[in-house]
């Protein structure tokens, strides 16, 4: 049975990856070893009855002792870490959430179903580096898996609609100590006022972009706002997620650099949970709406295709409704009116918690048990 540890599972993705592990008895076919960065020798999650003491996750010599490592620590351990274990000696598989080493060449980003072959060739190939990818990118990979399969699409215009899951624990709950900051100041006589809505507008304004506003975390208000900035600025007019969109898109699905161009705005929204993408794509061909909706359904078992009209659209292809599940909405389909070109419209939602992030980890790790 393999060793396996797990870093950082208290975390949201952590703690997702986690839910997800037991929810489809992962833990029977391993012996999971819980490491902490800063409670070693405290209990750790109780499984099936058993109870778990957490080691230290800074101690090379237990990481050592591990077949497989998952972590869902952040950038900042990887870095430290991962090198230590190589230098020690370590030869074993290290399964990443973390940005920091996508882009090595030694890596492999998984997004098993949609890559699947890259992957298998990865591990046939001695790979021992997996990482999940930008969680706004693979969520729109999982919706167009069919095109991309098909080798359909000529270019892509990516717009997202980031949730402030995206960034982080602290940033959901600063979402959530705004809107209770703006609830807090409001009376039911001023949401229940049957005169101009404009005075209570007013106000609520002036709390947005007051000082009392709590924004430690975003730099800006984010609840009744967007923040059109997400990551670092790469100073030529992209942020660092807009270029992820390219890079890893490409890499992803084993292209040459730019063999798909891909560009477009990312902006967080005030959503708890999912991230939605308006995607432009140039198609080599056209794509009727039922031709589009029989690729995407086929191309796996988590794609739910949403007829494009306004109350499927509503009821269907929304945050509210996609939160929770592994199913990837994908809809509002429709050709663009631009010199007859097969340029079209289509709008995914994905839980970003989810296959953004801690269900493409779960299922390297049952690769990796059956492969090796």
């Amino acid at each position: 049975m393999k060793q396996v540890g797990i870093i950082g599972w208290r975390g949201m993705v952590g703690s997702v990856l986690l839910q997800r592990m037991i929810e489809e008895n992962d833990f029977k076919d391993i012996s999971a070893h819980f490491f902490s960065t800063s409670n070693s020798g405290s209990l750790g999650p109780v499984i099936d009855g058993v109870e778990f003491i957490l080691k230290d996750a800074y101690a090379i010599h237990a990481l050592a002792e591990m077949d497989i490592i998952i972590t869902c620590q952040g950038g900042d351990y990887t870095k430290d870490i991962y090198p230590a274990l190589l230098e020690h000696g370590w030869d074993g598989y290290w399964i990443d959430a973390a940005s920091a080493l996508r882009m090595d060449d030694r890596a492999c980003i998984i997004l098993d179903p949609v890559n699947r072959a890259i992957i298998d060739r990865a591990v046939n190939a001695g790979v021992k580096l997996f990482v999940g990818g930008n969680c706004s990118i693979t969520l729109s990979l999982m919706g167009l898996a069919g095109l991309i399969q098909s080798n359909l699409i000529e270019w892509m215009s990516v717009m997202t609609y980031q949730s402030a899951s995206g960034a982080g624990a602290q940033y959901v709950r600063e979402l959530i100590a705004q809107s209770y900051y703006l609830s807090g100041k409001l009376s039911p006589d001023e949401l229940e006022n049957s005169g101009s809505v404009l005075p209570l507008v007013n106000k609520v304004s002036a709390l947005i972009n007051s000082e009392g506003m709590p924004t430690e975390n975003f730099g800006a208000p984010l609840m009744g706002s967007i923040i059109p900035w997400i990551d670092s600025d790469l100073g030529d007019g992209n942020s660092r997620e807009e270029w992820k969109g390219e890079a890893e898109t490409n890499k992803i699905l084993g292209l040459a650099e730019r063999t798909i161009p891909v560009n477009g705005l990312c902006v967080r929204v005030g959503v708890i949970r999912c991230h939605s993408a308006a995607i432009t794509l140039k198609l080599k061909r056209d794509v009727s709406e039922s031709e589009f909706q029989a690729l995407v359904t086929r191309s796996h078992p988590w794609v739910n295709y949403v007829p494009n009209n306004k109350a499927a659209s509503m009821s269907q292809l929304t945050p509210a409704h996609i939160s929770g599940s592994l199913s990837v909405g994908v809809g509002r389909y429709k050709k663009m009116s631009l010199n007859h070109e097969p340029i079209y419209s289509v709008l995914t939602v994905g839980d970003q918690l989810l296959w953004g992030a801690a269900e493409p980890l779960r299922r390297m790790l049952n690769i990796l048990l059956k492969r090796i």
